[in-house]
């Protein structure tokens, strides 16, 4: 998760003259490539009129040492997206990752345009979709994200009936789809108790003990 909330255009072109790449540049900064990008994006270079993002992205890796650059793998993601490679052997999540990192497609709802954060750790409700339904085949025409409400009313469900148990009912259920771990930073925790929506985690058979939180 960032540490921080905002970068300065100082400190991002600092990054930039000691770094090849938009990721190496958020590992300089000590933050996430995607909370990078945002702030990257909203900077324009004034002598080019392009943004930071457009200006220090490196798809191709120029200047990089090949030890440092991307495997085999992640070098494959535009030949997956044009067809030329079978997705199959692929993590779909880091397909999915690579696609937004390379500007492949926007990120956003296809549908209804949602694109809003969470503050926690500026993650996105977006759900890989496949239009013809076939989830192996990667090709882009073929992929749409789609957020947790329109996925709903056009393909499906979200969440298992356990899932649904887990977040409507009182009594703590196991074995849901996922467990989501929340870890606040110092300034989130300070933020969430001055405006009141942060208390001390509570005993761990408290029934209405929805979120988890780090020890």
């Amino acid at each position: 998760m960032p540490k921080r909330l905002d970068l300065s255009k100082g400190e991002i072109n600092a990054a930039m003259q000691n770094t090849k790449s938009v990721r190496s540049a958020a590992r300089y900064l000590g933050c996430s490539y995607i909370h990078l990008k945002k702030w990257m994006k909203f900077y324009v270079d004034e002598e080019s009129g392009k943004t930071l993002f457009d200006i220090h992205k490196n798809r191709q890796g120029k200047g990089i040492p090949k030890f440092l650059g991307k495997t085999k793998k992640e070098d494959a993601i535009e030949d997956i997206v044009a067809g030329r490679i079978d997705a199959s052997s692929f993590d779909p999540q880091k397909l999915k990752d690579k696609i937004l990192e390379r500007d492949l497609m926007e990120e956003k709802c296809n549908l209804c345009g949602f694109s809003e954060r969470r503050v926690l750790d500026f993650k996105m409700p977006l759900i890989m979709s496949f239009k013809n339904g076939d989830k192996r085949n990667w090709v882009l025409h073929n992929l749409q994200l789609l957020c947790y409400n329109c996925y709903f009313l056009t393909i499906g469900n979200v969440f298992t009936d356990r899932d649904m148990q887990q977040l409507e009912e009182t009594k703590s259920v196991s074995k849901t789809t996922d467990a989501v771990d929340f870890q606040l930073d110092d300034y989130h925790l300070t933020r969430l108790k001055e405006i009141g929506l942060y208390e001390d985690p509570k005993s761990d058979d408290d029934p209405y003990d929805l979120v988890s939180y780090s020890k």
